[in-house]
């Protein structure tokens, strides 16, 4: 009761305030009115100011990212620093407000640990309400800074080769797109060990090379139930080790001579990890003597050459299995068995970066429940898929993905979306002459990705 008595008297007050016409109303009002419609024109100056400020920091960003790389290219001296910064930012800069806008450049050479340019600007905003107030203008000012040659780069190309690439000269367009992204990204190294590149060819497995034969990461129970021969006449009608065991016979394994170097995913949860194997099995990679096996994969690497001679190898066949591609790409940038990534050196910084490109969708792994080669059943894969993106970004590398997409009938790869770092990390082509550019496009990228800080 006593809080609605006390709104009725407030209500009523309030009413009567707004029906008074004697002159101290008036006299009040305009005194309240000065600070109110100072505090108003404040805000609207310090808005002016604060968008002058923000379009200042993208153009400096800009500017400093453009004259590192020129810097590092080789394409200006230290002599021109000034310069081409003051050309650059002023045709970023197109904020009309500003005033007495200066910039100027600071350059710190390579001492070990990089270069270094920082970008400063300075400017002000003439004020509108303010300068009532005495403040006729309202500064400001701001940096960038780029950081280049502490920089080194490690980057898994993962290439779809199954048999769809055939189609719609897929495979003849990705050929050399995908080498002239390994001459882009190999450009961005001035010394041997600035740029890494691996090549991981992906159908239903990874081949992982029939050397490995006798590595310790390797799980041989699946092959070898699979891959062997039955005791007795008629051996042929016993082609694996439990049909043979059932008919109370006896089965001898192949020797692993005769492996074809694939392997197949890993045992769950360990298929979206990159967990270092143990004598543990459950930890190892299965071998699989699958008949579409695509060519052996190439750990890291700085000879880009054989790397393109390998990619001009490539023949297309099999079934879509993407977390595969995903899965020895990781494993590629990883310290340890089974791939033993270059050891890192404490004076530099390390981009890792997993370029996945697939032209379907997944349609097959080990687990036949999940696919049979030509459709996916209820999204298992790529909900395995999903985890596996989550736990490789959490890891901090940088997914980019495609999707070849020439067949107007198939959606566009949602799990390829949801994988990339960021939907500017996410493409899809619909035409084969259309890869070149979209390969180019993520070389541009990583150029950048090369010279910031």
């Amino acid at each position: 009761m006593l809080n609605t008595a006390i709104f009725s008297r407030v209500r009523k007050a309030a009413w009567r305030f707004a029906k008074a016409d004697q002159g101290n109303i008036a006299v009040l009002f305009a005194i309240a009115a000065v600070p109110i419609i100072s505090f108003v024109g404040a805000a609207i100056d310090y808005t002016r100011a604060n968008s002058a400020r923000s379009s200042m920091q993208a153009a400096l960003d800009s500017t400093a990212l453009m004259v590192a790389k020129d810097l590092a290219d080789g394409t200006i001296k230290a002599s021109d620093i000034n310069t081409k910064a003051q050309d650059y930012f002023k045709a970023l800069y197109t904020n009309t407000d500003a005033r007495e806008v200066t910039v100027t450049a600071e350059y710190t050479a390579n001492t070990g640990k990089g270069s270094t340019i920082k970008i400063n600007g300075s400017g002000n905003v003439p004020t509108e309400f303010m300068k009532v107030a005495g403040f006729p203008k309202l500064g400001f000012d701001t940096s960038s800074t780029s950081l280049w040659g502490n920089v080194r780069m490690r980057v898994a190309l993962a290439l779809d080769v199954t048999g769809s690439m055939k189609d719609a000269g897929k495979m003849a367009a990705m050929q050399p797109a995908a080498k002239a992204l390994i001459d882009q990204i190999g450009a961005l190294a001035k010394n041997t060990g600035d740029v890494y590149i691996s090549l991981i060819p992906f159908a239903k497995d990874v081949n992982v090379g029939a050397s490995n034969s006798e590595q310790s990461w390797i799980e041989w129970s699946e092959w070898e139930a699979a891959n062997g021969k039955c005791s007795g006449k008629n051996s042929g009608n016993y082609p694996t080790k439990s049909s043979c065991e059932s008919a109370g016979r006896t089965w001898t394994a192949k020797n692993h001579d005769n492996w074809n170097g694939c392997v197949t995913d890993r045992d769950q949860d360990y298929d979206t990890k990159n967990t270092t194997p143990t004598s543990d099995y459950q930890t190892k990679f299965y071998a699989e003597q699958y008949d579409a096996c695509p060519a052996a994969l190439m750990p890291l690497t700085t000879d880009f050459a054989a790397l393109k001679t390998k990619i001009d190898a490539l023949v297309p066949n099999g079934g879509t299995n993407q977390p595969i591609g995903f899965a020895w790409g990781w494993q590629s940038l990883t310290q340890g068995a089974p791939l033993n990534a270059p050891a890192e050196d404490a004076n530099y910084t390390y981009k890792k970066v997993l370029i996945v490109m697939s032209d379907g969708l997944n349609t097959q792994d080990r687990w036949p429940s999940y696919g049979n080669g030509q459709v996916q059943f209820d999204g298992a894969i790529d909900a395995r898929q999903k985890i596996q993106c989550d736990n490789i970004k959490a890891n901090g590398v940088i997914i980019y993905t495609m999707h070849v997409n020439t067949d107007s009938k198939v959606p566009t790869s949602a799990i390829l979306a949801y994988c990339a770092s960021g939907a500017d990390k996410f493409s899809t082509v619909t035409s084969s002459s259309e890869i070149a550019t979209a390969f180019t496009a993520i070389g541009t990228s990583l150029s950048k990705l090369r010279v910031a800080k």
